[in-house]
């Protein structure tokens, strides 16, 4: 699951990060920008330490049962759209991620 976190976690500083860096353009400022902004590095930090959590992950627990774990990264996913990126989320999109859920739990057992 801190896997999982982590992961959300970079998406959502990066999602905040690129609406910071405002209209795209080949100037210095513009780079600048991007890397003075701390939710840039934060995103990288999280993405790194992500990466090397799944590399543990994938030592020590089968595949199989790892993977599929993953999907809890949807229901963490919209919490942080809602509460963190003030998204409105439709209901469609909460009966997916319990149908997903669903299946994994079905994965698992």
């Amino acid at each position: 699951m801190g896997q999982s976190v982590l992961l959300v976690a970079a998406q959502t500083f990066l999602k905040i990060s690129v609406q910071l860096f405002g209209k795209f353009s080949w100037s210095w400022a513009y780079f600048k920008t991007v890397f003075i902004t701390w939710q840039f590095a934060a995103s990288g930090i999280c993405a790194l330490t992500a990466m090397l959590t799944w590399m543990y992950v994938l030592k020590h627990y089968d595949f199989s049962l790892a993977y599929p774990l993953l999907s809890i990264s949807y229901i963490i996913g919209l919490l942080a759209a809602c509460f963190f990126l003030h998204e409105t989320i439709p209901v469609t999109r909460w009966i997916g991620v319990l149908i997903i859920m669903v299946g994994v739990f079905f994965v698992l057992k």
